[in-house]
């Protein structure tokens, strides 16, 4: 795996289905990786759970392909990896008097509450045994969606100023390869895991879990070693999450 920005390559499109259904078809296909898919719109873009997301001209709509980028046990930290390289890019699109973003685990970019990204990391075995992982980022560049269940926002609307997504994505292609080589196959999750406590969206502050049917509520007390969330209840008890829906108090 290249760990520098120049070794990656770029696949533009105007409309695909999924970005990260190019990503698995070149990767089943023997793609060697370090390949970003992009396009103009999105006819079946999805997020976790198989949610629809909306993507529409004007958004951004990319998908890193890396093969062998750790052990398969390690899949799980490539999502923070790929969170703290566009929390950073956003910032740097932003400039110095730009907005505030933060890191909502496990996968979301809030702005001011709102939702202003998604990150959907997908893995699969391929034939010659290889473990490819596919890194899907969405971005709210000029338009967000309209009555969902959550506020959502732009980054136009966040910052009172047109945005491009070529530019966002310029910033993101770089980024992610430094948080990439950060990360290091996983040695340097230590590092991966506190800078992204340091962009984290209601870190110390009230939040509620669903998971299984079941709603958890407590105080959000960080990550653990491996990237779990810590919830501490009101009895001072710490619960470790693998996965669930999280809701932070002030939205």
């Amino acid at each position: 795996m290249n760990l520098g920005e120049a070794g990656w390559r770029v696949r533009h499109f105007q409309d695909v289905a999924s970005t990260n259904d190019e990503a698995r078809a070149s990767a089943l296909a023997g793609d060697l990786g370090d390949i970003w898919f992009v396009a103009e719109r999105q006819t079946a873009g999805r997020g976790r759970l198989d949610r629809q997301w909306v993507s529409p001209r004007g958004n951004l709509h990319a998908s890193a392909l890396l093969i062998e980028p750790c052990a398969v046990e390690r899949a799980a930290e490539i999502g923070f990896v790929a969170g703290v390289a566009l929390v950073d890019a956003l910032r740097d699109v932003a400039g110095p008097a730009g907005g505030e973003f933060g890191l909502k685990w496990p996968n979301d970019v809030l702005a001011r509450g709102a939702k202003l990204a998604g990150i959907l990391v997908e893995g699969l075995t391929l034939p010659s045994r290889k473990f490819a992982a596919i890194v899907g980022i969405g971005v709210n560049c000029q338009t967000a969606p309209e009555g969902m269940a959550y506020p959502a926002t732009s980054l136009s609307a966040e910052l009172g100023r047109a945005i491009e997504p070529a530019d966002v994505f310029a910033a993101l292609k770089s980024r992610f390869a430094r948080a990439v080589g950060l990360w290091r196959a996983g040695s340097g999750f230590a590092a991966i895991r506190a800078a992204w406590l340091e962009r984290a969206a209601g870190l110390g502050e009230a939040i509620s879990v669903r998971r299984g049917g079941a709603t958890h509520h407590g105080v959000f007390a960080g990550l653990d070693p491996t990237g779990r969330l810590q919830l501490k209840s009101a009895d001072g008890a710490l619960s470790l999450i693998e996965a669930g829906d999280v809701a932070l108090a002030r939205t």
